[in-house]
């Protein structure tokens, strides 16, 4: 389970990194972080990894490793998609969608849940309003280069990303 220095450390990440694009900070949400806590141990207990049904966005992380799990492991796997984003031709991409996800600017709430058995954890995000519209224009609204000014915004939701991460640090987009 997601005790509160580990919500506060996912929270923190999540915000440095929005900072850095233009994004207002996230707020933690009760709800969510019940949601995907029980995601993430319905997660554990199949030893899968998919989505839920959920309307909000949705990061998913898994990791095998001994060493305990930090809140910023997951977000900074998210976070390395960064690299692959087309800054010239903005728009969804499997490679970048957990990036895309963390950094929407319209994304106002976000909750995080964490299951665990021996060194297998799995680290699921829920993000609301929803990022990774695909309408036109909103990841130019959405997605800003770093050094952008920061701002508000809260409109349409949809779905976010998902991602396996093992300790090497492969990401996949469900």
């Amino acid at each position: 389970m997601a005790d509160s220095r580990f919500q506060r450390e996912f929270l923190d990440a999540h915000n440095t990194y929005r900072k850095l694009h233009g994004s207002p900070p996230l707020v933690l949400s009760s709800e969510l972080n019940a949601a995907a806590q029980r995601w993430a141990e319905h997660l554990l207990s199949l030893g899968l990894l998919s989505h839920s049904d959920t309307s909000n966005g949705e990061n998913i992380y898994t990791a095998m490793k001994s060493d305990p799990l930090t809140a910023k492991d997951a977000v900074d796997a998210w976070y390395e998609e960064v690299s692959n984003y087309s800054w010239s031709s903005p728009g969804f991409r499997s490679n970048t969608g957990h990036f895309t996800q963390v950094v929407w600017k319209e994304s106002a709430q976000l909750g995080v849940g964490v299951a665990t058995a021996g060194t297998r954890s799995y680290v699921v995000a829920q993000y609301h309003p929803a990022g990774n519209m695909t309408m036109p224009g909103f990841f130019e609204r959405n997605v800003l280069p770093k050094g952008s000014s920061g701002g508000s915004g809260s409109n349409n939701s949809s779905s976010g990303g998902g991602a396996t991460t093992t300790s090497h640090k492969e990401c996949t987009l469900l």
